[in-house]
């Protein structure tokens, strides 16, 4: 890099990603600034003069903010997942209009879950074909309120894919089912798993911030994306776990609404193909899956990890 902020404001710093984001920029010594919902924050979402002077003279801007998507998506959880997002980032572009400083760059969370389900070719950002359903509608919306914002800013919106990583996020439930021996293949297999390890996460908002050339939608993804049956073949390797026994689809169907979250996630086939970041020189730390899922299972401590039921 031949630049980086020395003010970050981090919006939904509670998450797993956030958290990560936080403790790898003040190791670094860059200053981070919170927003949330709770007093530990320095600015609130209800209180916007505290969300003015927290953004004021920022560098970068990154809104994480959101309701988990684990869940079922019922009228009150799918009205409080909206709305999540489409608030927060509403109120962010409010009070990014009335800073005198403002920042180079602001970054919104949003998710490679917008392109339609996927098997026969790979979806980039120019190319990608959108997909239907509840949770693209939020992805569209998400998206349309950050770029109808009324800014001078340069902004980019995050297509994150399945984000994997010690300590949490969506990797507690798959080593958990491997350790349980229900480590096979979920429905048919088949589906594409794009991902992207959180170490990368935070290496590309580095890329972003440094290229200023960069704006618009950018997914995040590794280019090496694997079917669902090979994911789950390669968590056996690395928890040293030769069988697993396999989840049919209707199974699934039914564990989701047991656990109260939403089979699609596991279901869909997302392939999520980072063109932008590939064509502007951006390389992955974490490209293959062997690679990351190596770094996480030495992380890992033993026994069932927890997870959070929707």
């Amino acid at each position: 890099m031949s630049d980086s902020p020395s003010t970050v404001v981090l919006c939904g710093a509670s998450g797993y990603i956030g958290r990560y984001l936080r403790r790898s920029y003040e190791d670094r010594g860059v200053g981070v600034r919170t927003v949330g919902r709770g007093t530990a924050s320095d600015a609130t979402w209800s209180d916007h003069r505290s969300l003015v002077d927290v953004l004021d003279g920022s560098d970068l801007v990154i809104n994480l903010a959101g309701r988990s998507v684990s869940c079922r998506y019922n009228k009150t959880n799918a009205d409080e997942i909206m709305s999540s997002r489409i608030q927060t980032t509403a109120q962010l572009g409010r009070a990014l209009a009335g800073v005198r400083h403002a920042p180079d760059l602001w970054v919104n969370a949003s998710t490679g879950t917008i392109y339609r389900d996927s098997r026969d070719r790979p979806m980039d950002e120019r190319s990608g074909d959108m997909g239907s359903g509840f949770s693209v509608e939020v992805a569209r919306a998400w998206e349309r309120e950050l770029f109808d914002a009324d800014v001078a800013i340069r902004r980019v919106a995050l297509r994150m894919s399945i984000v994997l990583g010690a300590g949490g996020g969506a990797i507690n439930p798959i080593i958990d089912l491997a350790r349980v021996g229900l480590g096979g293949k979920m429905g048919d297999g088949g589906q594409m798993f794009s991902w992207v390890h959180v170490a990368d996460v935070g290496r590309v908002l580095d890329h972003l911030y440094d290229n200023t050339g960069i704006s618009g939608p950018v997914n995040v993804a590794t280019p090496f994306p694997v079917t669902n049956e090979e994911l789950m073949r390669q968590v056996r390797n690395a928890l040293g776990r030769s069988h697993g026994l396999p989840t049919p689809a209707w199974l699934l169907q039914f564990g989701a609404r047991v656990i109260r979250t939403e089979a699609e996630l596991v279901l869909k086939s997302r392939w999520v193909d980072p063109k932008v970041l590939t064509d502007s020189g951006f390389e992955f730390e974490h490209a293959t899956l062997n690679h990351a899922l190596a770094d996480i299972a030495s992380n890992t401590p033993r026994g069932l990890l927890p997870v959070a039921l929707g």
